[in-house]
């Protein structure tokens, strides 16, 4: 059986259809245990019961804090290891982000499975082609960007899920050795911004990292999340996040989605 945890999230929940479809025994989780998913609070590791699960499929639980990321990483794996889970696949962050702010929980938890008795599989995800395409900022019928001239590897999440899916099935299928201590970098081809206009059909003004600091302290969001957006937006600009792989297309057994159309359409679906 597997379980793939945080099964509300989009992520989680597309990894579990794809598993779905193709005819896997597999099982969701979520906090509430709501629409047929199991029950596991990460915040209470006493909630956390994976027993008769062979494969897990942990999905970063980020949303927080380091420290509190942390703690529910290792609930989660403490939990697998006394339910004896026999294999545990991660998804992870794309070894070019660590210089983004929200790396350490992840690099934290890879270490804390190499340490660990179970097997595992890493997938280093990308970042997200329609986040890519939400941080461009609409004003009036102009796209704002403090990207510069920087691209980004960006994947689709539909492509991350169906890869972790793959890889899932196949090591509960018997195929674990093929995956087991493996680390996939599952990124995409590199797109700038001012691509990301031209497929909108909008003019593109970049402002300052500076001008981007001051719209994100402004709007309202949760005290760590300017600073984990501003990592992404120095990042691709000064071109920490466009290298390429070829293990996503591997895994896929096809190209990879068309990143840069994902982009687009999440721009145009902020449009005023």
């Amino acid at each position: 059986m597997i379980l793939v945890t945080g099964t509300t999230g989009r992520l989680g929940r597309a990894i579990l259809n794809h598993l779905t479809e193709r005819g896997a025994s597999v099982v969701g989780s979520s906090r509430s245990g709501a629409g047929g998913t199991r029950a596991i609070d990460f915040d209470r590791p006493e909630t956390i019961s994976l027993d008769g699960i062979d494969t897990l499929v942990l999905v970063s639980a980020g949303e927080a804090e380091d420290d509190v990321v942390i703690a529910r990483h290792e609930a989660v794996i403490a939990a697998a290891e006394r339910a004896g889970v026999t294999h545990i696949v991660y998804t992870s962050l794309a070894g070019e982000g660590d210089h983004l702010a929200f790396a350490l929980a992840h690099r934290w938890t890879e270490r804390r499975l190499g340490q660990g008795a179970i097997p595992w599989t890493i997938l280093r995800n990308g970042l997200y082609a329609d986040l890519f395409g939400s941080l461009l900022q609409w004003s009036g019928p102009e796209l704002t960007s403090a990207f510069g001239d920087g691209a980004l590897s960006a994947v689709t999440r539909e492509d991350l899920a169906e890869a972790a899916a793959v890889v899932a099935e196949q090591v509960e299928s018997a195929s674990a050795a093929a995956h087991t201590g493996r680390v996939y970098e599952l990124v995409g081809t590199p797109i700038t911004a001012h691509e990301v206009a031209a497929r909108v059909g909008a003019p593109l003004v970049e402002i300052s990292l500076e001008d981007r600091r001051r719209q994100l302290n402004a709007a309202g969001l949760k005290p760590f999340q300017p600073a984990m957006l501003m990592s992404i937006h120095t990042a691709v600009a000064h071109g920490f996040l466009a290298g390429t792989s070829p293990d996503l297309a591997t895994l896929l057994g096809r190209p990879p989605r068309d990143a840069l159309e994902a982009a687009a359409d999440a721009a145009r679906a902020s449009a005023p």
